[in-house]
């Protein structure tokens, strides 16, 4: 067993484990930590717990100090800086007439490297601008080129919900979607219903798509032939999340009517497992093409 406490650099972002050695912390005390890249301050997330060897990547790095004045004065500092760093790499990007958008700046703690990020539709040369900020800041220089989602997580805003968007206010890591998690739950695939702030798809697709694939196993497809307590018939919708299947059947007379069964209910006959062809789909074929290769771009990066 080994004693670790989690500690956040940034707002939503990930959550590191580090050895605290004797020290006792409480949720939200700020420490200075031993990282790769040099001493950290950072938020206390998970206070003093003791976990399984197995579950710890070996070796962890150590918490140095909880944060005293000085080093809340200094990361105080810091920020000042960054704003300030903001404004002189606009104007220089300006100056060297590059297509890039400055998304954020952070100032390393312990002042070895200034971060500046930005989104650019391709690959930029930026290297005479580096040389430029390293002349006035210096130190060690990091461009580093972002994501659309990531660049829409620092700008904020609100869904299409309501509330504010998901990667503002709790979700510190994007997840994989696509357009099958759509086609599951049932929803429009009008590229722009299942798109987010961002152009991809929305992160919430994600949410509640174990349940439906869970409750899609435990009912037939579109198009199933089954056999209820009012005769054989069609399957011609479903309700995943109620377990529910619409048949259409034929009456003695030649007429068709629909009715709907409980899963547990009906008896399949014949399920050709034939998707259904959903005309939003056909319509939007193209631009939900695109969205995918996106998603797939997205993640390879």
């Amino acid at each position: 067993m080994k004693n670790i406490i989690g500690v956040r650099f940034k707002k939503l972002g990930k959550i590191y484990f580090f050895n605290p050695k004797s020290l006792r912390v409480r949720k939200g005390d700020k420490v200075i930590v031993e990282t790769a890249q040099g001493e950290e301050y950072g938020e206390v997330m998970i206070p003093n717990r003791w976990v399984e060897d197995d579950k710890i990547v070996s070796p962890l790095k150590k918490v140095i100090r909880i944060a005293n004045y000085r080093d809340h004065k200094h990361y105080d500092e810091c920020r000042k800086k960054e704003k300030e760093a903001y404004d002189v790499c606009l104007k220089k990007i300006k100056e060297h007439k590059l297509d890039m958008t400055l998304t954020d700046v952070e100032y390393k703690f312990d002042n070895s490297k200034i971060l500046f990020h930005f989104t650019a539709d391709g690959r930029i040369d930026f290297r005479e601008l580096v040389k430029d900020l390293a002349a006035i800041y210096k130190t060690r220089i990091e461009l580093r080129q972002i994501g659309v989602r990531d660049e829409v997580k620092k700008i904020g805003g609100n869904g299409v919900c309501g509330r504010e968007l998901c990667c503002c206010s709790f979700l510190s890591d994007f997840e994989t979607v696509s357009i099958k998690m759509a086609k599951e739950q049932n929803m429009s695939l009008n590229p722009s219903k299942i798109s987010g702030n961002c152009g991809r798809l929305m992160c919430c697709l994600k949410y509640e798509n174990d349940v439906y694939e869970e409750k899609l196993k435990k009912l037939p497809n579109i198009g199933a032939i089954v056999k209820t307590e009012d005769g054989e018939g069609e399957v011609d919708s479903i309700e995943t999340l109620k377990e529910r299947v619409r048949v259409k059947i034929k009456d003695n007379e030649g007429d068709y009517f629909y009715k709907r069964y409980d899963a547990k209910d009906i008896k399949v006959i014949k399920d050709s497992m034939a998707e259904k062809i959903d005309q939003e789909e056909l319509e939007h074929k193209k631009e939900l093409e695109e969205l995918e290769k996106l998603e797939k771009q997205d993640k390879r990066d």
